[in-house]
């Protein structure tokens, strides 16, 4: 088995394993199938933290107001009204408005740290040092030990539109966040080795040879579009036809809206996409 030891830029992700035989569609695939998965991990114990602190989330109406506010615009929490945890909840209030401020009671609270504690574990970058690999059954593993937790603490449910919830349903909406910048695309996510892209259309052998003893630092990224020596957007949704795109002052056109399509279906490295001032 060849070990990947997976990168983002200059920063350790993982360790995985596998046979230089494996076409690298499907290992692209896998590689950006549990690095998004490690981050929905850290997402939810993220907001399980929180959950943890200061109850469920307020509906969206009522975030960021005042009770002053609420009582005068005769809001209700009917929804935290129904999730109460179990054993009676300790009331601590969410200084920035997002959470009811009906916490678990200590019993609880240390149910959800405690498994939070272990998922990070599993996904920790100490994996690497450790010389552990990681699959996508055990970051699943995490997930679902997650939301046994939450299940434990609050039999009754979350609110439709808590974060923890959310993610649990695969429902949560990470446009114009942090967040939803370090999500790679399955479908356009490239892999980097020794600066060669490591085509979809080839194996994994065809690069590093028949040895399966082979350990190799890859990079994982999505295709960018490339400026001078500037990226310029790590996605592409341009349309058909010529495309034109703004960022802050500058302003770049695409001469040929089929290089994108060709270099979107990784027949093309970034730095061949033929991007040109505008004007």
């Amino acid at each position: 088995m060849v070990l990947l030891h997976v990168k983002r830029g200059d920063e350790s992700q993982f360790l995985l394993q596998a046979p230089g035989s494996t076409e690298l569609e499907e290992l692209t695939v896998q590689v950006a199938r549990v690095y998004n998965a490690r981050l929905k991990v850290q997402r939810v114990c993220s907001e399980m933290e929180e959950l943890a602190e200061h109850g469920v989330f307020l509906p969206p109406n009522m975030q960021g107001l005042t009770d002053d506010q609420i009582e005068e615009l005769k809001l209700r929490d009917e929804w935290g009204e129904k999730c109460v945890p179990s054993g009676g909840s300790v009331f601590k209030k969410d200084d920035i408005g997002r959470r009811n401020g009906q916490a678990p009671n200590e019993k609880m609270k240390q149910v959800l740290k405690k498994t939070v504690e272990e998922a990070k574990a599993i996904i920790s970058k100490k994996q690497v040092e450790a010389g552990v690999c990681v699959t996508a059954e055990m970051v699943k593993d995490a997930l679902d030990q997650l939301r046994g937790a939450v299940m434990i603490v609050y039999p009754m449910g979350l609110p439709p539109y808590d974060p923890v919830r959310m993610e649990f349903e695969n429902k949560e909406d990470l446009s114009g966040t942090q967040a939803g910048l370090s999500v790679i695309e399955e479908s356009e996510a490239q892999l980097w080795w020794a600066a060669k892209e490591l085509r979809r259309t080839k194996k994994l052998s065809d690069y590093v040879g028949k040895n399966e003893k082979t350990k190799i630092i890859v990079k994982i990224q999505q295709h960018s579009v490339i400026w001078g020596n500037r990226v310029l957007r790590d996605s592409l949704s341009f349309p058909t036809g010529r495309a034109v795109a703004d960022w802050g002052t500058a302003s770049c056109s695409l001469w040929a809206p089929s290089t994108v399509r060709a270099q979107s279906q990784g027949l093309l490295t970034p730095k061949t996409l033929l991007v040109s001032p505008s004007g």
